[in-house]
């Protein structure tokens, strides 16, 4: 459960910055011009299959953190020599 809220506090900055960025706001402008050029096309999927593989990069890190997290409150990580 904690994990969706990880992914929920970094998809939703992720997709306002995406939406406000030059990528969003060339994909609004060709959604309303009707299209574009194939070569444009084929830039702006390779930039979204990009994006969609940092966004999966963060889940697997936000779990793993949440992993170790849950398992420091569990008692099963060894204490450091600073604690």
């Amino acid at each position: 459960m904690m994990w969706l809220f990880f992914v929920l506090v970094l998809l939703i900055p992720l997709m306002a910055v995406v939406l406000d960025s030059q990528l969003g706001r060339a994909l609004a402008r060709r959604i309303e011009e009707g299209g574009g050029s194939p070569e444009r096309i084929a830039a702006l999927e390779a930039e979204l299959e990009r994006l969609g593989r940092e966004l999966e990069l963060l889940r697997e890190q936000t779990e793993f953190i949440d992993r170790l997290l849950d398992e420091k409150q569990r008692g099963r990580l060894p204490r450091g020599e600073g604690d």
